[in-house]
């Protein structure tokens, strides 16, 4: 499927390329090394050895987690409800019910939200890190990105599977 970028440039704004790596700090890395893999299943990979701190890099499906040890662990954001208009990242899954299934046996508290958008659904799960970091997992492709200005971004899941069928030839927008 295509993806039509939209140019930065016309605005004066930062000529960025992708998102990194988000950071995120830890009352415990080895705790949160072992969420993100064994949960999220990101991989450790290598950090500067120059860093004098304490941490872990790691990284899967196109984004690095930089996991710091906190210096203050009084000064530690209290873990609160799981409130999905709290900052949070996303991820994009395949099957909703299997991430249930493995949040439901690894007794991982989670709440399920649901939104609609012209008959299109999307299905959300929100659960905490062990530091109380949100973590979305939806099935978010099923909604089409579309600008302001009406102009389609990206074709959502749907509509692509239907234009390839259709046009085996063609890229969907």
């Amino acid at each position: 499927m295509h993806t039509k970028m939209l140019s930065n440039s016309r605005d004066g704004a930062l000529p960025l390329a992708s998102l990194n790596h988000i950071s995120i700090v830890c009352r415990s890395v080895e705790a949160s090394l072992d969420f993100y893999q064994n949960v999220l299943g990101f991989l450790p990979i290598r950090r500067p050895c120059s860093f004098t701190f304490d941490g872990a890099w790691l990284f899967n499906y196109g984004i690095g987690i930089h996991l710091l040890q906190s210096e203050d662990l009084e000064k530690m954001p209290k873990k609160r409800e799981i409130n999905p208009k709290d900052n949070h990242i996303s991820f994009q899954c395949e099957s909703l019910a299997l991430v249930e299934k493995k949040l439901k046996e690894l007794e991982i508290p989670y709440i399920q939200s649901r939104v609609e958008e012209g008959g299109i659904y999307v299905d959300q799960l929100f659960f905490h890190d062990p530091d109380g970091f949100m973590i979305e997992v939806c099935n978010c492709d099923n909604l089409p990105v579309v600008a302001l200005s009406g102009e389609p971004i990206m074709a959502c899941k749907r509509v692509a599977s239907l234009i390839s069928q259709q046009h085996p030839h063609q890229e969907a927008v």
